[in-house]
């Protein structure tokens, strides 16, 4: 059903009302969707001129969304700094870090030597690795609270993880020396048949989204649950 009131043209499916502001990016979304499927089942130079033409655009897309995202990050934190929300005082850091970061990388460059590869190489990566390192121990809870033996299958995931633990070890080895072999299989076959599986569970999803996209009924990107 569809009916014209003036302007913007209003379309009627199902009951449900679209507008222009809706129309045109799931359309686009669709056709940019729908070549970029078919180009690769059409071996035609222009095709791939066109591809590869697309695919640069992206860049200015990426370009656009990471300023939106700087917009955005520095809106939060002055509202945070503004009303002195909790913990106002790490939003404070965050944009005197951003803009201060910003400003020497701007102004120095950001080759070797300068200013600002010295506080990525002695601040920001050094911080990396600290948050990265804080990981193993959540990681060590997250394994106690799993490995568990309630049930058969969290019975047979403990002895895996420790076989397999210990057969990265030398000490598996003065224990059994057979040790290292089991882990090495249940690395290579257990383990990478289950990594498959999932991902061709996830592959499967992909198609699933895609096809959603392509016709219209994924429209999570425009903020639509529906």
């Amino acid at each position: 059903m569809r009916s014209c009131r003036c302007c913007p043209v209003f379309f009627e499916t199902h009951g449900e009302t679209w507008n222009l502001k809706k129309i045109l990016p799931v359309a686009f979304a669709s056709l940019v969707g729908l070549f970029s499927l078919v180009q690769y089942f059409v071996p035609h130079p222009s095709l791939a001129g066109i591809f590869r033409e697309l695919n640069r655009w992206g860049v200015f897309i990426f370009a656009g969304a990471l300023v939106m995202g700087t917009i955005s990050l520095v809106r939060h934190h002055l509202q945070k700094v503004a009303s002195k929300d909790k913990n106002w005082p790490y939003s404070l850091v965050t944009l005197v870090s951003l803009f201060a970061t910003a400003g020497i990388g701007l102004v120095t460059g950001m080759e070797r030597g300068t200013l600002f590869n010295d506080i990525f190489v002695n601040v920001l990566m050094p911080t990396e690795a600290t948050m990265f390192s804080l990981l193993a121990f959540f990681i060590a809870s997250a394994s106690f609270r799993a490995f568990r033996a309630r049930n058969l299958e969290a019975t047979v995931l403990l002895l895996t993880a420790v076989i397999v633990m210990l057969g990265r070890v030398p000490i598996g080895r003065l224990l059994w020396s057979g040790m290292p072999g089991v882990a090495n299989w249940l690395l290579d076959y257990a383990n990478t048949a289950a990594k498959r599986a999932i991902m061709i569970g996830v592959g499967l999803g992909i198609a699933a989204t895609a096809i959603k996209v392509l016709f219209g009924k994924e429209r999570s990107y425009m903020g639509d649950d529906g």
